[in-house]
């Protein structure tokens, strides 16, 4: 009987765990609002790689006799709308289909590429301070003190009013400056998160073991302690990109965002919706849906990338491993 007990134990398969990263993935699958906000923001990423492809008209093509022309499917005392424009057009007679379909990728790059500079400065001055603290922690925190206190918005429209006519605010139609504005202020949250983790990790026994062996502080930081900190920063991240398609629409609604594009051959950047939005303010009577359609698509991605936070804040959340 021990023997046919001990041979049925043997038969007993052993189901091997999934990591963190697959049952992260499982659990943001699981929450629609989370899947829901992926898919649109591929869909504009799309949008945005292919927009010749999907864009009726040329952008800055100007058609006499057919401005402010309302939508075809929307009636108005004022004029009829013409079929070939479906969202109609703007006060030069510029199809705002178009534009807003162009104006896709500044949003798009606006809300990737600065997070991408802001993670990388963050990242290193609050690995550095919660590392090696001392005086590196005390002067570092007090740079990170005086820039978080300085306002955002008018850091931003100091620098486009001041820089815009120079080279540098005219390399890449303004969109370069626009980077370096929006990166230089909001790294100091990520580097305030990056260094709450460091102090915390820089305690434990698999980082206390590599210094007991030798490991060289680089190696620790960037090998040992950095991978413990992607969860929070991913989560950083999906919640910083709206705030700056945000900030992005603000300054093209003052305008001083993107500069106004004069020829389509080697522009890849044309239009934004924040200077749509401008556009829209003036027309908003005779031609309201030149302000409506950009000012929805800030607003879905917004939301969409919110979700996409949500999703990860409650994926990657330590206490929600192994909760089905």
């Amino acid at each position: 009987m021990a023997a046919e007990n001990v041979a049925q134990l043997g038969t007993v398969e052993v189901k091997r765990g999934r990591s963190l990263g697959a049952e992260a993935w499982s659990r943001l699958i699981k929450n629609k609002a989370a899947v829901a906000g992926m898919i649109v923001i591929s869909i504009f990423t799309l949008i945005s790689i292919f927009a010749p492809v999907f864009s009726p008209h040329n952008p800055l093509q100007i058609f006499p006799g057919k401005s402010y022309l309302p939508p075809p499917w929307y009636e108005s005392d004022l004029k009829d709308g013409d079929p070939n424009f479906f969202f109609g057009t703007d006060s030069i007679g510029r199809d705002v289909l178009s534009r807003l379909i162009y104006g896709t990728r500044v949003s798009i790059v606006v809300g990737l590429i600065p997070t991408t500079v802001i993670l990388l400065i963050g990242t290193l001055i609050g690995m550095v301070s919660g590392y090696f603290g001392g005086n590196w922690d005390i002067v570092l925190m007090r740079i990170t003190d005086v820039i978080y206190a300085f306002p955002d918005l008018l850091f931003f429209i100091i620098v486009m009013v001041a820089l815009r006519e120079e080279p540098v605010g005219q390399f890449m139609n303004g969109l370069f400056l626009l980077f370096m504005a929006l990166a230089i202020v909001n790294w100091v949250g990520v580097a305030r998160l990056v260094r709450g983790q460091v102090l915390s990790l820089k305690q434990k026994e698999f980082v206390e073991a590599a210094r007991c062996i030798g490991v060289k502080d680089s190696r620790i930081m960037f090998r040992h302690i950095l991978p413990n900190c992607l969860g929070p920063l991913t989560v950083s991240a999906a919640f910083t990109v709206p705030g700056l398609i945000i900030s992005e629409a603000i300054l093209g609604f003052l305008g001083l965002g993107l500069r106004p594009a004069t020829q389509l051959e080697g522009n890849y950047f044309i239009t934004s919706w924040g200077s749509l939005l401008l556009d829209g303010y003036g027309a908003i009577n005779s031609q309201p849906f030149i302000l409506l359609p950009p000012a929805l698509c800030i607003a879905v991605i917004v939301l969409s990338f919110t979700f996409l936070g949500d999703g990860l804040r409650d994926a990657l959340d330590p206490r929600m491993r192994g909760v089905q």
